[in-house]
């Protein structure tokens, strides 16, 4: 039974859920992603938006999801570590995925650089402002937020979503290039040219969630990457 994340050449690509509760976590994300383009909406026209309200329901729903994306490996009989990666069974493993957590977060900082303008960079800013944290208690939920989002969303998207899409297509690549696009989907409330960014650096990390055979790299990197955009922009 695998352990880690990815599917190897040995695996028979092997789903790790049911394809019933596939369409469970995707009917949720889709509905998930409608409600977040609607409010999104009605937010940015709003006199002042009840951020902390956000940041609370936003973060019970990702551990809700997480944990019915564990109950369907439990019905499954798939150990946890499938969409997690193995335990660090030395202080070497840990430095080694820190590393590689940072060198992302450096390239995914190069690449939305490289493909959004002076202009376009201030457009995206203005158009997530309504969510950035404004006081110290505001930022002090935002980055339970964005440990949050770094645990919960690379375990859905880089481990549950990609091995199975994975396994039902019987294809790695065609595996990490649909993770890759629902998870810029689930940020279409920025705008549509960041949530294409956002889609070619799910499928990076999906790489690297591959090759590494864990999403810790990931949740590191999306972490940080979180923590670091919502204080560099607050105020």
């Amino acid at each position: 039974m695998e352990t880690g994340v990815g599917v190897s050449a040995n695996s028979g690509f092997k789903a790790i859920a049911s394809p019933w509760h596939l369409l469970f976590i995707l009917a949720i994300e889709v509905a998930s992603v409608i409600r977040g383009l609607l409010m999104s909406n009605q937010l940015r026209t709003a006199a002042q938006a009840d951020r902390l309200t956000i940041y609370h329901r936003t973060i019970a729903f990702q551990w809700i999801v997480f944990a019915l994306v564990l109950a369907g490996l439990w019905l499954r009989g798939t150990p946890v570590y499938t969409v997690l990666g193995e335990r660090w069974k030395s202080i070497r493993q840990f430095f080694t995925d820190l590393g590689i957590g940072l060198l992302f977060l450096v390239g995914s900082i190069v690449l939305q650089s490289i493909f959004t303008s002076h202009a376009q960079e201030q457009a995206g800013k203005q158009a997530t402002h309504f969510l950035l944290p404004q006081t110290g208690v505001e930022i002090g939920w935002w980055i339970l937020l964005s440990l949050t989002a770094g645990i919960c969303e690379e375990a859905l998207y880089r481990g549950y979503l990609q091995q199975q899409f994975t396994a039902f297509t019987k294809s790695v690549p065609a595996g990490i290039l649909l993770s890759g696009i629902l998870f810029g989907a689930a940020h279409s409330y920025q705008n549509p040219r960041q949530a294409v960014i956002i889609g070619i650096m799910g499928v990076v990390g999906g790489v690297v969630a591959y090759w590494r055979k864990s999403t810790r790299p990931g949740m590191i990197a999306h972490t940080l990457q979180d923590v670091i955009g919502g204080l560099a922009q607050h105020g």
